[in-house]
């Protein structure tokens, strides 16, 4: 029988997930927008709790005060990097003149980076209590205590590392590191809340193949690294840009170059391995709970696909940028549960053997 700290623990793990999944939709909503910048200051925006509505509740020299703040800041990250032995990337940002120019207020883009912040604000203090509650598990799966704790960590260094993507004028590295750590706190948010239910689960009987297992693993990674692909793919985006900023939207993509055509190429390779895992789910597990979150694998990919399509053809709309980062994500989480799933049953035939 469960406990109620158990259960508890269990509640909040899975809100914790779920606000996790609408962090990524809101910092894709900021990423395509160009919002980073809407609150130049952290933790307050523009110097208030609740940001102003126009330009004129603002000093006359509110640009100024803030360039001034962000270089200040870069300055300290550049002596970071410096000491790492990445003098290159720090003299880089140190000579960005982009940096160097000031933020136009624009209420939208402050009202859309707050937003994004207060949900933010909201996981942190979920993945807080997540940690709070985890010690019920100190004495029967002290595993769980220990990936919250790192969980609250890494929360805070991913809030951090945002602060220096916007501040650094996105450099390109940090970006697709910021985007591996999200999916990683998802990840480890997904293990305790499964690790937790099984202890108060029944053993499940329906044991999965070897094979199936080792397809949903490479699913699993081949996810991670067409994730990994879509964000350099941005970045690249963002380099085009840079230089040339009168570039039609519909002209963005021509100029990426090798890196789309391996997203798109490996886009293929990802509908290919998850459709044999939905076949072999289909024929062998139809009435199990493999098959469901199967299920959930093939219509999230549908959507990325169609997300994927509407990029494509339609010049890079900003709501569907969104939704292919929210859906990519929501598709490696459906992957890993079901990686989860089929552990227990595939270490368990490994033993019969």
């Amino acid at each position: 029988m469960m406990l109620k700290g158990e259960s508890r623990f269990i509640r909040v793990n899975l809100i914790t997930i779920i606000s996790l999944f609408l962090l990524i939709l809101a910092g894709g909503v900021v990423r395509s927008t160009g919002s980073g910048m809407g609150c130049p200051d952290w933790p307050k925006c523009f110097d208030q709790y609740i940001p102003p509505t126009d330009v004129s509740q603002l000093p006359a020299d509110y640009k100024e005060k803030y360039v001034a703040q962000r270089l200040k800041k870069n300055e300290r990250f550049a002596k970071m990097l410096d000491q790492a032995g990445y003098s290159d990337l720090a003299y880089k940002i140190r000579h960005d003149e982009a940096i160097k120019l000031p933020e136009e207020f624009n209420a939208a883009k402050t009202y859309t980076e707050y937003v994004n912040r207060l949900i933010g604000a909201l996981t942190g203090l979920f993945l807080l209590l997540c940690l709070v509650y985890s010690r019920v598990y100190l004495k029967s799966a002290k595993r769980i205590f220990v990936l919250s704790l790192l969980n609250v960590v890494l929360v805070v260094f991913q809030a951090w590392l945002g602060s220096i993507v916007v501040s650094t004028n996105l450099v390109a590295w940090i970006i697709t590191l910021h985007m591996l750590l999200a999916v990683l706190i998802i990840a480890i948010s997904i293990y305790t809340y499964h690790a937790a239910k099984a202890l108060g689960a029944t053993q499940n009987e329906t044991k999965s193949s070897i094979f199936v297992y080792a397809l949903t693993l490479l699913a699993l990674v081949l996810s991670v690294i067409q994730i990994t692909l879509g964000t350099e793919v941005r970045e690249e985006i963002d380099a085009v840009l840079d230089k040339f900023p009168d570039l039609h939207r519909t002209e963005w993509l021509w100029e990426v170059g090798r890196v789309y055509t391996y997203h798109k190429d490996l886009a293929l390779a990802v509908v290919l391995v998850n459709c044999v895992i939905f076949y072999l789910l289909y024929r062998n597990y139809r009435n199990t709970k493999y098959f469901t979150y199967g299920t959930y694998m093939i219509i999230l990919i549908g959507i990325q696909i169609l997300s994927g399509l509407i990029l494509d053809k339609f010049a890079m709309p900003p709501f569907s940028q969104s939704l292919h980062i929210l859906f990519a994500t929501l598709m490696f989480g459906a992957q890993f549960y079901l990686l989860l799933l089929l552990k227990p049953a595939f270490s368990q035939n490994k033993q019969d053997k």
